[in-house]
């Protein structure tokens, strides 16, 4: 059957992290692939009796179409929580969204005609590249030091680019790379994107996973003119199964994501936002993050220390702050997509580097998450992947 398929679905290809999660769904796999939190850390009791609540109370309504916006004092919880990134905004703000990956869908689909230009980190968060992808624009990466993008290639890529519509970045604990930008590339970010009159993408699925260092705010709490859009989400500090995030931007812009929801999926889950919004009345969820910070400081810590004792001299890695990942340089004679391979033969997983740069290269990186392993698989692992880094060294 030869069907005739939309131009654009020439620029789609299957997640490389979804492929291979496929093949570590396997028990005896020790799986250092997926941005995966931990599953035992899921408050499933406190759940059941939320949503026993929500349907006992209001169980119709729960069960109902509901605003596209989102529901109201869930919305309302949002705004309380943008306090703790430093940012002032109202639930006229805010619009719910079927996890932040939505959010990143909608940006392209409002902003990108075929051939304008999104200005992204160097590497960048492969999920984000792949919802880009299908609106054709050109990707131009601006190199990353260890205090975020390196200001002067950024200026250097808007003053060649007219046609730049937005600058998507992740600020804290970087997927991939796990670094963190430094306050002042963060006030000249939205200095340069207020000359050059272009929009930021500011996505923080880990901005409250931080365990060391100092609190800082988000891109947003410096936005002077409504042009940074800040994606949030719950599934990094919540559960990732109830697929809720949001959109934080001025209400002009998030008017034109509200339109385009309407036209994908008319809202996000009624019962959904409502056990969520039950569960921030009920539960303390500043506790449960404090829970999650504690075992993801202790398993980083694990894992830098055994890769530490383990990798051969040669190999570079992060140590980040917060967040889920660390981000792997090999010697650039490794080709880590056939390192993946040969390590997948000792049941270990992890992802490929060369995905996470649109533009193609640097096939001698990959990304370790360290969260959803136990202590005793992530030093089985790293140990395992020691012997076989070893092996093609």
């Amino acid at each position: 059957m030869a069907l005739n398929y939309a131009k654009r679905m020439d620029n789609i290809k299957a997640s490389e992290i979804r492929e291979l999660l496929k093949l570590t769904q396997r028990p005896e796999v020790i799986s250092f692939a997926g941005g995966l939190p931990a599953p035992e850390l899921f408050p499933v009791e406190e759940l059941k009796k939320v949503t026993k609540e929500v349907l006992e109370e209001n169980g119709t309504a729960a069960l109902q179409y509901g605003p596209t916006e989102g529901y109201e004092p869930l919305r309302q919880r949002i705004v309380e929580r943008m306090k703790k990134v430093d940012v002032d905004v109202t639930a006229d703000n805010i619009l719910v969204t079927s996890g932040s990956q939505q959010g990143l869908d909608f940006a392209a689909r409002i902003f990108i005609n075929p051939g304008d230009v999104i200005i992204c980190e160097s590497p960048s968060y492969l999920g984000a590249i792949n919802a880009f992808k299908a609106y054709e624009p050109k990707f131009v990466e601006v190199e990353t030091d260890d205090y975020g993008m390196i200001m002067e290639d950024l200026e250097l890529a808007l003053k060649e680019n007219d046609n730049a519509k937005f600058i998507y970045v992740i600020p804290d604990f970087q997927n991939p790379s796990g670094k963190t930008w430094s306050e002042e590339r963060r006030k000249r970010l939205v200095e340069l994107a207020n000359e050059y009159n272009v929009a930021i993408l500011e996505d923080n699925p880990y901005g409250e996973l931080r365990f060391e260092g100092e609190f800082l705010p988000a891109v947003k709490h410096y936005d002077t003119e409504g042009r940074v859009i800040f994606l949030g989400t719950f599934s990094k500090i919540f559960c990732p199964g109830l697929r809720l995030g949001w959109v934080a931007a001025d209400e002009e812009v998030l008017n034109k994501f509200i339109m385009v929801k309407q036209g994908a999926d008319l809202q996000s889950s009624t019962i959904s936002q409502m056990e969520v919004a039950k569960f921030l009345e009920t539960y303390n969820i500043e506790e449960h993050i404090e829970k999650l910070k504690k075992v993801y400081k202790k398993r980083k810590d694990l894992m830098i220390k055994t890769m530490e004792e383990e990798f051969p001299e040669g190999v570079k890695f992060t140590n980040p702050e917060g967040g889920l990942f660390t981000w792997v340089v090999l010697p650039e004679h490794i080709n880590a997509r056939e390192l993946a391979a040969k390590a997948l033969e000792k049941n270990v997983a992890f992802v490929p580097g060369g995905s996470f740069f649109p533009n193609g290269g640097n096939e001698n990186t990959f990304r370790m998450n360290y969260s959803n392993m136990d202590e005793e698989r992530i030093v089985e692992g790293v140990k395992r992947l020691g012997k076989v880094i070893r092996e093609v060294i």
